[in-house]
This record gives structure tokens, sequence and C-alpha cells, in this order.
């Protein structure tokens, strides 16, 4: 135990991430990282991690922006359920709780978040468990499909006595994401190699964890008028964003009728969420704001309002399309009053 903690701290402090958030204290930029990492890349995060805080530098001033504020800085980051909790979080405390157990109580902090803000901000000696972390202890214990509590018990009796909990736990998670990789290890440059269980055969440790992704087939109605483009407040998986007209494909005749409108089929635009394939075929028609019993939202400029990765994909199909077809001079032209979008 003590050889594994020795030699993986060695290499750790002479080969660490150069990251913007390594070394920093204030618990609030710690949280705003930690949870751009829950599932963004760390190269793809960095951006995002400027972005917010330059608009939102302390929880005070992210507690006192409305949430669609919050939502167009966090505009293609992805994952928007983290901006809506992160936005809960600062409405509830003026300050992060010190400790793991009251951490793990806020929105939308689970024990990995919860764990790394309580070691890294408060020097709480907690194991901070991430997808590199568990890949990590599967392969030098070899354990094929490792429980997670088991792991985080695993991992929390591994930190070692008389040494900072964030910096044992900022260790493992590099090894995890420089060295240990998921898919061709670099075992002849690991530290603790010698002492690896899994090392003959490191693709069996941990297990492959299958998940089944269903596909959606839903259509998109692109509504352009004289003020910019009919837009509407989605809800459930893109709850508090904007982006026009979503629904399940049969609804289509409904919806149209509903409008009073005769839309042209623009095109098919593919996007991936978490066990979701989504296959959204692009409608367009022009559209005077007449036909509609209520509307949430009115004709505007779509660069104005926070839209989700798919909606920017499916404006630029429209877009296309429009253009193509002579109606709109694609990218600068205004034709017909149609502001044309530029993804925020």
């Amino acid at each position: 135990m003590e050889k594994f903690q020795e030699a993986l701290l060695a290499w750790y402090r002479e080969n660490p991430r150069s990251l913007p958030w390594r070394g920093e204290k204030d618990p609030y930029r710690i949280l705003v990282a930690e949870v751009l990492l829950q599932q963004t890349r760390t190269a793809q995060a960095i951006p995002y991690y400027h972005r917010f805080l330059a608009r939102f530098p302390t929880l005070k001033a992210l507690r006192e922006a409305s949430l669609e504020e919050v939502l167009k800085a966090w505009q293609g980051a992805g994952y928007y359920r983290r901006a809506l909790h992160l936005h809960r979080l600062a409405q509830e405390v003026e300050a992060l709780p010190r400790s793991y157990a009251e951490l793990l109580k806020l929105p939308g902090l689970g024990p990995y978040t919860a764990a790394a803000v309580a070691s890294l901000a408060f020097g709480e000696r907690v194991a901070a468990v991430d997808g590199n972390v568990r890949r990590v202890l599967s392969r030098v214990f070899a354990l094929e499909n490792p429980a997670p509590r088991m792991l985080r018990n695993l991992a929390q009796g591994l930190l070692p006595q008389g040494e900072a909990s964030g910096e044992w736990n900022q260790a493992l998670m590099d090894l995890g994401a420089t060295v240990c990789l998921p898919r061709r290890p670099l075992c002849p440059k690991c530290p603790v190699a010698p002492l690896c269980q899994g090392r003959v055969d490191p693709g069996r440790y941990p297990g492959t964890r299958r998940r089944k992704v269903r596909e959606e087939a839903l259509a998109a109605l692109v509504l352009w008028g004289r003020e910019g483009v009919y837009l509407e407040r989605l809800e459930g998986r893109f709850a508090g964003l904007y982006g026009v007209p979503l629904f399940p494909q049969e609804e289509l005749p409904r919806r149209v009728r509903s409008f009073g409108v005769d839309p042209r089929f623009a095109g098919e635009v593919h996007h991936t969420l978490t066990h979701r394939r989504l296959r959204v075929g692009v409608y367009v028609a022009p559209w005077d704001g007449e036909g509609a019993a209520s509307r949430r939202e009115q004709l505007v400029d779509p660069g104005e309002k926070p839209l989700p990765k798919l909606m920017e994909k499916v404006l630029r199909q429209a877009q296309a399309f429009l253009a193509h077809e002579g109606i709109l001079s694609f990218p600068h032209a205004k034709a017909h009053g149609v502001k044309p979008f530029e993804p925020g």
C-alpha cells in the first residue's frame, strides 16, 4: 500500500497537468470546474470555465443572475441540467458548506463532485471517485465490475496519512487521464505498473458497461417572419432553454394545422444524447404570427436566447435550405426580415 502511494505521489509531483483550476482554493471556482467536468472532457471544459467565471465571478453574482443569463453563458457546453442545478444551488446558499456530507445535499452534487470540492477546497479526507479513478483502481486491483460503494470504500482506504487528500485525488485522476487510458494504456510509463494486478490484460478491467441507446424520430418546425424566427421556451430534456417547436414526428400534421402553415422539408439532422439518438426532420415555413391560439414567445433573433446544441443544428439546416432555394441569401442578408442565426 505504501509503495503504491509513494510511487503515485512522486510521479504526480513531477508530472501534474497544467489546468486553469489546478491549485485553485476558491471553493466556488473549484465547484464550477468540477460541475463542468461531470459531462465534458477537460480540453473542452477549459474555455467554458473561463467564459462562465468571466460572467459570474462569484457565487453572489450567480445568485443575482436570471436563469436565462446563466443558460446563455453555459450555451455550447451541453447537459444544461448542470447549469440549472448551479443556479438553484446559488439561490439556496450564500457560501458553500465545508463538509462532504453537507455538499452532497446541494442540487446537482453527487458523491464525486461533493468529494472533489470538499477535498480540494476544504482539505477534508474524502476520496473522489470519477471515471478515471474507477479505471485505475479496477486495473490495479483486478476488479472487473466493482460496485460504486465498494469502490468508494476502497478509494477511501487508500488515502495516505499525512498527505493532502486533494493532491492524492488529483494524482489518481491524472494517472487515469494521461497514462491508464481506456484504450491502449501506456503501461510502460505507469509509475505503479509493478504493483498493478491487471497489467497483463488491462482491457479486461473494468468490464464494459453496456448502455442501450434508443432512437427517437422528431420533427422541428422553423417558422420565420419579419422579426426573426419563432422560438418558444422548451420543456422536458431542454427545460429552461429556447428553440423552435420540437415534437414527435407523428404530431407534425396537427402542429402544422395549429400554426396554419404549409411547411417544406428542409432536411434532417442527427443529435446524440445520453441513452438517446435523435433523428430530427427539419420543416420550414413563413409565418406572420397568426393561426395560433396562444404562444409563449414570439418571433425573435435566435442569437439572443440560450439554445441547446440541437437547435443550433436545426437552425443551420433551415438556413442552408433557405439559401439554396433563394429565399434567404445565406448567411448575411436579411431577406423577408429574417435575421441570420449566429450561434452563441
